[in-house]
């Protein structure tokens, strides 16, 4: 069952997280954003999840057990949950309680969300947004990637699960890379290629530490 919700342009100038996309959005891709849900959640400190169509299968596990503690510690997340592994990250983020963006490779004037996530925009928590006219539809490779700059410009940092040797996420990784994006990855053999590009290797532990704000101190006190 799928739920048809009331689609606004989001003023860009209302909040602070748009303006980190011009650092690495391309020309041509602009901010002309469509938004379901609440612009709040821009304001949360983003991780960008991606991964390759196809996963080894000890990436899949790690992946499994990173998005359940992401979803535990209330880490707020971002991405386009287009692959089979991102939508399974999807399916267990949105039990949580953590802000979600999910961006689709499409025009979302006519989306029908699915129900599943109806609780989610509910509670103030998921944000649907798109810089895409109603007149796309479906997601083309072009398309695809113009989304997957829009995440990572709006994501302080940029998890990659897996990307295929010569596949299109890791050319999206070399881009940011190039960007000086900080990019993570996981632990394993398959990864090989995403450490040579400078992706810091972590665990769940490193990701959730990254998104736990610290007090400021001064003189040993913490400041007001």
């Amino acid at each position: 069952m799928t739920t048809k919700l009331h689609v606004r342009r989001l003023d860009t100038q209302s909040t602070s997280a748009p303006a980190l996309a011009v650092q690495f959005l391309p020309e041509g891709v602009g901010l002309d954003l469509h938004a379901i849900g609440s612009r709040e959640v821009l304001e949360s400190d983003l991780t960008a999840l991606f991964c390759s169509s196809r996963c080894p299968g000890d990436l899949i596990l790690k992946t499994y057990d990173l998005a359940r503690a992401m979803r535990d510690a209330g880490t707020p997340v971002i991405g386009g949950f287009q692959t089979p592994m991102e939508k399974e990250c999807l399916r267990l983020l949105l039990r949580g309680s953590q802000p979600v963006v999910v961006c689709p490779a499409r025009g979302i004037d006519n989306m029908r969300i699915p129900h599943d996530w109806r609780s989610a925009l509910d509670d103030g928590r998921l944000l649907v947004l798109s810089t895409f006219p109603m007149t796309v539809r479906r997601p083309t490779a072009q398309i695809a990637a113009q989304r997957n700059d829009l995440v990572a410009a709006l994501a302080k940092r940029v998890f990659i699960a897996h990307a295929a040797p010569g596949g299109k996420t890791e050319a999206f990784a070399r881009k940011l890379a190039a960007s000086g994006k900080p990019m993570l990855t996981l632990d394993s053999p398959a990864s090989a290629n995403l450490a040579g590009l400078g992706a810091e290797v972590v665990g769940a532990e490193r990701i959730i530490e990254m998104n736990t704000p610290r007090p400021s101190r001064c003189g040993g006190a913490m400041a007001e």
